[in-house]
């Protein structure tokens, strides 16, 4: 069996629980990257936030799509 490539070392922070934004930090990179939610993922959950950020899935999405 191969041994793994990368082993990612990933800390997720809950920045503003109100506004569902979380802050990710991911290996070595010094800048977060910002996950919250926004127009139509706002509305099927059904909470009103102040500020809109890409959710998770934009980003699953924007990697496949890569």
């Amino acid at each position: 069996m191969s041994e793994p490539i990368e082993l990612t070392k990933i800390t997720i922070i809950q920045k503003d629980t109100a506004n569902k934004v979380r802050e990710a930090y991911i290996g070595d990179f010094p800048d977060p990257v910002v996950y919250g939610v926004h127009s139509g993922v706002r509305e099927f959950y059904g909470v009103d936030t102040e500020v809109q950020h890409p959710s998770t899935l934009d980003h699953i999405v924007a990697a496949a799509g890569g």
